[in-house]
């Protein structure tokens, strides 16, 4: 083989293109037969290396089609076309508690696609590629405009699609960790969504004063987006993840300026005091810090601080007073929010006040608390400093195992989709003018067009299958990187 070694070909199609959209790795002109392992390397922006890989046999005619042929080894086994994205993992002898997370949006997530002689486990950086391949993930398409909102003191980033719009927009709320986290927004705007994306826990004017801000710089916020002449101030939608699910509750319900055509809410609760501040309500999640489990590895679980669920009304927000369709995404195996629990009693809630046709519930077996962008790497513990500790612990995301809950960072697709269908508009995503989400077709069995609640059941040998429902008349293009390959 080694005389051969310049024949070799790998090719990735699209080399480049967004982080949520699919890849094809082939691996050509090897003898038939011939085992091979197709590895993944990531160099982080903290200077940390993650790593991915794949062991394979040549059929016979001496091809590998990541997407069609299965991994009998490796980060990922089986048919994972994106495996090599999402079960990236720090490589051996890195620091523990590490979490991928794209800080600059503005340049991409490179990947160096490399194909190895052999099923080889470890000692990559030893020995020589028969073939690599650089391929790069963006969160920002060509045409996206990324605008710094700094208007009434906020602290915010605006993503507008390409065009002059109107475009539907969404109010894009992170966690209990603060910073202005833009990568989720950079995606949505990339698929026809006005997002602003806001750093709520810690902007510049909490630093400046020691404060935390009230609810009226939520609505600022609010204001900024649904004014801006290229949005369609009629269709703003709020979405929330963890702690931002809080803030996204309170507002949807009690707010008399923000009125929103629907409210997405991640991995979050309606357990709050209903007229505390942000700061009271972080205050009132610790005090049962008593519930807070340690295990073995000193590592913090921290879902059975709001449990058991409160019974008072005034320490739940009233979603029965919602007037907006509501969509929860929950993974049950979370272990940072009693997620699934505040779903279901946030069912409870609305099927008693009679608008329990607005709730979408999306629950899903042996998924953990982070639910992330397409093909994301999670992390089932990471290290994380609160806002109101600022005390630096390694928390657990999930119990299960790794490998079934990366196939829910797919659930994006679908969160971003229901923006788009409540909202009235309709935005192609995925390829050949088909949408792909995980779990089940998101029209049919979710009934996001008519408000049903449901849940999503483990199938019998995978965890999420892959339907593809049609995409009805696009409007708003997205952004693509066809002009670029």
């Amino acid at each position: 083989m080694e005389r051969k070694q310049c024949c070799v070909k790998l090719s990735v199609q699209p080399s480049r293109g967004l982080m949520d959209e699919k890849f094809i790795v082939r691996v050509q002109s090897v003898p038939p037969g011939f085992n091979l392992t197709v590895h993944a390397l990531h160099h982080c922006e903290d200077g940390h290396s993650w790593e991915a890989y794949g062991h394979y046999t040549a059929d016979a005619t001496g091809t590998v089609n990541v997407s069609e042929d299965p991994s009998l080894g490796g980060t990922y086994s089986g048919v994972e076309p994106m495996g090599l994205l999402w079960s990236l993992r720090p490589v051996p002898g890195s620091k523990t508690g590490l979490r991928m997370r794209k800080m600059n949006v503005q340049t991409p997530m490179e990947v160096t696609l490399s194909v190895y002689q052999g099923h080889m486990t470890e000692g990559f950086v030893d020995q020589v590629p028969l073939a690599s391949v650089l391929v790069e993930r963006w969160y920002i398409a060509p045409g996206i405009r990324r605008i710094p909102v700094t208007e009434g003191g906020l602290t915010a980033t605006l993503f507008l699609p390409p065009g002059p719009g109107p475009f539907p927009g969404v109010l894009d709320l992170w966690g209990g960790g603060g910073n202005l986290v833009e990568y989720r927004s950079a995606l949505f705007a990339c698929h026809g969504l006005a997002s602003l994306a806001l750093d709520y826990l810690t902007p510049k004017i909490t630093k400046e004063t020691g404060k935390m801000v009230d609810n009226e710089y939520i609505e600022t916020a609010y204001r900024v987006l649904q004014q801006h002449p290229q949005v369609l101030g009629s269709s703003i939608a709020m979405l929330g993840l963890s702690f931002g699910t809080s803030v996204t509750l309170k507002m949807a319900v009690y707010s008399e300026v923000i009125k929103l055509r629907c409210a997405v809410c991640i991995s979050g609760s309606h357990v709050q005091p209903v007229d505390g501040s942000l700061e009271q309500i972080m205050d009132f999640f610790h005090k049962n810090a008593a519930n807070i489990r340690i295990d073995e590895k000193n590592q913090v679980i921290i879902r059975d601080l709001l449990l058991p669920i409160p019974t008072d009304p005034s320490f739940k927000v009233d979603v029965g007073r919602l007037q907006c369709p509501l969509l929860l995404v929950v993974g049950e195996d979370d272990q940072n929010w009693p997620a699934y629990e505040s779903a279901m009693d946030m069912k409870e809630m609305m099927e008693r006040a009679g608008n329990s046709h607005l709730l979408t519930v999306l629950s899903y077996p042996n998924a953990g608390h982070l639910i992330e962008p397409p093909y994301t790497p999670h992390a089932r513990a990471s290290n994380f400093i609160p806002i109101n500790t600022r005390q630096k612990s390694r928390f657990i995301f999930r119990l299960g195992s790794c490998g079934q809950s990366q196939k829910l960072s797919r659930a994006l697709t679908t969160v971003s989709v229901a923006l788009c269908l409540f909202s009235g508009v309709s935005v192609g995503w995925g390829d050949g003018g088909t949408l792909s989400c995980s779990g089940r077709c998101l029209e049919e069995d979710a009934g996001l067009s008519e408000g049903k609640s449901v849940q999503h059941q483990k199938p019998s040998s995978y965890l999420f299958i892959q339907p593809v429902i049609k995409v009805i008349t696009i409007r708003n293009r997205v952004a693509n990187f066809t002009a670029l390959r």
